[in-house]
């Protein structure tokens, strides 16, 4: 099965487990996805992901995370898509649901949220919107 946007794949998958209450799901792999996948870490919505591999089969197992038995992810919206991208400036960035929410960008500098791109004046592409 040949997908156009894995990314977005990845991030439909995240959150219909976190819905159905799934402890841990696993994933195809890529570096982009791992990248995606350690800002979601270091922010808290998954409490932890490693790499898989099975013979030449490498996959992602993917622990989600919970708090009060309700899904951290409460919200994720993949912004950017192959037919449409969407570029911000960093003049343009504001706190996303007064600072609970985060946007997830591509920049010169890498996978990073929407505050640290902030801080270092870099502009990108909108991955997704999380909360």
């Amino acid at each position: 099965m040949s997908l156009s946007d894995p990314i977005a794949d990845m991030l439909c998958r995240i959150r219909n487990a976190s819905r159905a209450k799934y402890d841990w799901i696993i994933l195809p792999s890529s570096k982009m996805k791992e990248a995606v996948l350690n800002v979601l870490k270091e922010e808290g919505f998954i409490r932890d992901y490693k790499r898989v591999e099975e013979g030449k089969k490498k996959d992602l197992k993917v622990h989600l995370s919970y708090y009060n038995k309700e899904p951290a992810i409460r919200h994720l919206k993949k912004v950017s898509t192959p037919g449409r991208r969407s570029y911000i400036q960093v003049s343009n960035l504001r706190p996303l649901r007064n600072n609970m929410g985060t946007y997830l960008l591509s920049t010169s500098k890498g996978i990073m949220t929407g505050r640290r791109a902030k801080k270092m004046n870099l502009g990108g592409e909108i991955i997704c919107q999380v909360w």
